[in-house]
């Protein structure tokens, strides 16, 4: 008679770990546009014409650089004569 006593069922369980595991995503991503901001790609650029004219060869000092992005269009100086490809910028960055 053993075998037909039900056993003491289980209760479930509400508050899993894996249930809030997803959340890491959003976060993550969160916490990555808060320290670095959105994306910005290079539109355009002007440098210091050394009397190379448009010599795709020649080095270049580059002075402004132009990004476009989420933000809309932002310009400003170029780092160390450089404009890298992408750029991050926080909302009110100009």
């Amino acid at each position: 008679m053993k075998g037909l006593v039900p056993r003491r069922a289980r209760r479930p369980r509400f508050l899993k770990l894996s249930y809030f595991a997803w959340l890491v995503v959003p976060l993550g991503l969160w916490l990555a546009y808060d320290t670095f901001g959105l994306p910005h790609g290079l539109w355009s650029y002007s440098w210091i014409d050394q009397g190379q004219g448009m010599d795709p060869f020649a080095e270049r000092h580059y002075t402004r650089c132009t990004y476009v992005g989420p933000y809309g269009s932002l310009t400003g100086a170029a780092e160390n004569g450089r404009c890298p490809w992408v750029k991050f910028f926080k909302a009110g960055a100009e």
